[in-house]
């Protein structure tokens, strides 16, 4: 199914018999969301149709439904109103059709992945974009697993070059990408430290943190300790504080903002900032692909990564989980369960 415009997408009635889904026709608050009964997608060419379990939401599906940063509507979500009215992008569920194009699933296979929209009962996926589902995984800790999972590997392995034997340090362990990002590092054979609130140490502790920091009784920039690699879930520091905590060779990669001045300076300042000595500051953007997805596959069939789910919310629910997600004081992901 091709890329649709508000003006395009099918709005069913019921005795049409579609599907129910999250639509977002503005830009606003979590409750300009519609829950409504639209048309079934096809899987056409590449494409595969999977019939939803779970999804799990993700930053930027509150940044997709919010409008902000305005930066992103420039890069073509839209920018009076949104492009495409389907929301959600981590999924898990059975495959209920393929394309003719698709060579790699059949109907009744148990995949997850990513696509455009799976805030819905079914939604259509790209062939390339899904894998498998592991068989020790439930559909919930499937869907818990890609945009954090892919984010956390690239910013360890691409920006960040993790070696074995490093001091890396997670900041903001205890959310979504972090706690990937803590069991990740472990996996190369990094010496990992967490960053989070008082509550979260003893969880991120378990997932394999070497050691933790709360961040409410002390500030990581200024412990004196320094490291080779830092991950920062949270772009709550500035390019001089992250400089002073790493090694002189170290490398910081900024995945996420707490603020627009923040995200500015990590944009402009940070490659400048990189230019003018041998520690390395830059932040990353995501990019969805089949080889990675397989890689974070693996490592959840062995167990070394284990997805945490905070709460759970149904389908008609979906506005209070991103309120709840916006909040930033989720322990792990918020899974939104479509098929129980």
């Amino acid at each position: 199914m091709k890329r649709k415009s508000p003006k395009s997408y099918s709005f069913a009635t019921r005795s049409q018999r579609g599907m129910k889904a999250i639509v977002l026709t503005r830009y606003g608050s979590p409750d300009v969301l519609q829950f409504e009964e639209v048309e079934k997608p096809a899987a056409m060419g590449n494409q595969v149709l999977v019939k939803v379990h779970a999804a799990s939401a993700n930053p930027l599906d509150w940044h997709g439904v919010s409008g902000k940063p305005f930066i992103a509507r420039l890069m073509g979500s839209g920018i009076l109103k949104p492009k495409d009215p389907r929301v959600g992008a981590d999924v898990a569920g059975r495959v209920e059709a393929v394309g003719n194009d698709v060579t790699e699933f059949k109907p009744g296979d148990e995949v997850f992945g990513g696509c455009n929209g799976s805030f819905a009962e079914y939604a259509v996926a790209r062939e390339d974009r899904l894998a498998l589902k592991p068989a020790n995984l439930s559909f919930e800790e499937a869907a818990a697993v890609p945009v954090a999972a892919y984010t956390a590997l690239q910013g360890l392995r691409d920006k960040g070059k993790i070696q074995p034997g490093q001091k890396v340090l997670v900041n903001g362990a205890s959310g979504g990408v972090g706690t990937f990002a803590v069991q990740i590092a472990k996996s190369f054979g990094a010496e990992v430290t967490g960053v989070c609130s008082t509550r979260n140490l003893d969880m991120v502790r378990k997932i394999g943190a070497d050691h933790v920091i709360d961040y409410t009784q002390e500030d990581f920039t200024k412990k004196g300790q320094r490291y080779d690699l830092i991950l920062d879930a949270v772009g709550n520091h500035s390019i001089s504080d992250y400089k002073r905590a790493l090694t002189s060779e170290g490398i910081c990669v900024v995945v996420g903002f707490s603020s627009m001045s923040r995200l500015l300076q990590h944009l402009i300042v940070g490659p400048l900032a990189s230019k003018t000595g041998s520690k390395k500051i830059s932040m990353m953007l995501t990019k969805p692909n089949k080889k990675d997805l397989v890689i974070v596959k693996e490592l959840l069939k062995t167990e070394k990564v284990v997805p945490v789910i905070d709460r759970r919310y149904p389908l008609s629910e979906v506005p209070e989980a991103l309120r709840y997600l916006e909040g930033g004081h989720a322990q792990g992901k918020v899974v939104i369960t479509v098929q129980p």
